[in-house]
């Protein structure tokens, strides 16, 4: 485990001091779940920008040119 001095804003740590005592959990525990999150945000972003750079317009036309013909599902229909 590593430790990591932060410094924040004053309004800012205030905010986070009240959003973690109404989800009862720790300061700590608020700030971890919270880096987590915008990690895996950015690794997600940095996942489908790769795969779209492999991707082939061809091969998808394809792909949708296979896709049948139905109606959506009732509750899947659009707007």
């Amino acid at each position: 485990m590593a430790n990591y001095a932060l410094r924040v804003p004053e309004s800012l740590f205030e905010y986070a001091r009240k959003v973690a005592e109404e989800e009862h959990v720790s300061m700590n525990q608020f700030f971890v779940a919270a880096i987590a999150e915008k990690v895996s945000a950015l690794k997600t972003e940095a996942y489908f920008r790769e795969r779209q750079a492999r991707g082939e317009p061809i091969a998808f036309d394809a792909w949708l040119a296979a896709s049948p013909d139905a109606p959506p599902l009732q509750g899947d229909e659009w707007p």
